[in-house]
């Protein structure tokens, strides 16, 4: 098995800091990124707000061109 290079330098300081083995030190980076995975399983839900345009923009070329008749 070989470890990407940050892996390698997270668990090296983990081991150094908590004086534990290497494999030690992995399995703990490795449970605590599972935890976290658990954790970060929230479904995204993108917020709106209004800004008061006057143009519908959910065409962005169609957009365009009418501002760019407009300024012509």
């Amino acid at each position: 098995m070989q470890l990407d290079p940050e892996v390698t330098a997270a668990a090296e300081r983990l081991r150094r800091e908590r004086h534990i083995s290497l494999g030690e030190a992995v399995n703990e980076l490795a449970r605590a990124g599972l935890a976290r995975g658990a954790m970060a399983t929230k479904r995204f839900q993108q917020r709106t707000v209004r800004v008061g345009l006057k143009l519908d923009a959910t065409n962005v070329a169609d957009a365009l061109e009418l501002l760019d008749t407009d300024q012509a």
